[in-house]
């Protein structure tokens, strides 16, 4: 069953809250808002306190009521994580829809599922806060000791050949000594 999401507002309709996973999945849901940049499909451990996330899928293009990705399951543990689906805009304003406590149980039986309260689309869903990414200060780079200038290089190739004609000399006349009776 697909639910429409709320104007301009990116929604993950399965898998669902507590829901048992297993193998390969599709993530469905919308990821349509008004200027639409690109989006990201990831997941996280439910309740890691580094709020690391590990992306699944990336996408240049608005997906209304379909496929976002499509997880691999069986190449992470069995564990409680959390799915979210992260749609940049254009203007910069990053919006966020999260399912949480998904289980993933490839390796292990499939306990009983405690049933999770589904909304409907007629009832409004929780409120999600547009936040502006912050995007780092660039700093300078400290000087390379390791440059060399057009002088340096002139230097280095005057050196040189003035070393070859030495030794060209040398063996002329190593060889005129060695020929001489």
């Amino acid at each position: 069953m697909q639910v429409s999401a709320q104007e301009n507002t990116p929604i993950i309709t399965a898998p669902r809250p507590g829901d048992a996973l297993q193998g390969v999945i599709t993530i469905t849901g919308t990821s349509q808002v008004d200027g639409f940049a690109s989006a990201e499909i990831a997941f996280s451990y439910t309740g890691d306190p580094t709020g690391t996330w590990f992306r699944i899928a990336t996408g240049s293009q608005p997906v209304q009521d379909g496929i976002l990705a499509v997880w691999d399951t069986t190449s992470i543990s069995d564990g409680v994580y959390d799915l979210r689906l992260r749609v940049m805009s254009a203007d910069g304003k990053t919006l966020e829809a999260v399912a949480s406590g998904v289980r993933v149980r490839n390796y292990t039986p499939v306990e009983t599922a405690t049933p999770t309260a589904f909304i409907p689309a007629a009832t409004p869903f929780p409120t999600r806060t547009a936040t502006a990414t912050p995007y780092p200060t660039p700093t300078l780079l400290p000087p390379n000791p390791a440059v060399l200038s057009s002088k340096d290089v002139s230097v280095g190739i005057g050196y040189g050949g003035l070393a070859a004609v030495l030794l060209f000399l040398l063996l002329g006349v190593y060889l005129w000594l060695r020929r001489k009776p």
